[in-house]
């Protein structure tokens, strides 16, 4: 005996497994946009671009684009400033609990620097691992190929 609802529950079923990768997809889209929110954005824009039927460029246009070039990557690898310096340079509060208000934010931000130093300590541990891994991996590879050959 067959159900009356068979094409119902086949409808149903595929209803229900959208739904699911739906909802799977909008939650690595978040997590991805969160992830990218997080990191700063760099902004490199073109020093200068010829228009057609213009002369080809000289000596000076290049060298002039190479150190354009080359303050932007100096400006990328410029540290982050994350703490004003003006904060150096304050006065101290005269009040105990705005005294203490200050401290204890100034203890909060040289908490989460020491974490971000750490972190970055082990991601560059993690990196340099990899790339002696990766250096082993292309000299068995090119033995392996010497070994063909």
């Amino acid at each position: 005996m067959t159900s009356s609802y068979q094409p119902d529950s086949s409808k149903l079923l595929w209803v229900i497994m959208s739904g699911l990768t739906l909802v799977v997809v909008l939650f690595f889209a978040v997590q991805w946009f969160w992830a990218h929110k997080d990191q700063p954005s760099i902004d490199i824009t073109p020093t200068s671009v010829a228009a057609p039927g213009t002369a080809p460029a000289t000596a000076e246009t290049v060298s002039t684009a190479e150190t354009t070039t080359q303050a932007a990557n100096e400006a990328v690898a410029a540290p982050i400033q994350l703490v004003e310096e003006s904060i150096l340079k304050d006065a101290l509060p005269i009040n105990d609990s705005l005294a203490k208000e200050e401290i204890a934010k100034l203890g909060d931000i040289q908490k989460q620097l020491d974490e971000q130093q750490q972190s970055l300590k082990q991601q560059h541990s993690d990196v340099d691992t990899l790339v002696q891994l990766k250096e082993e991996q292309v000299k068995l590879l090119e033995a392996q190929l010497a070994a063909q050959q």
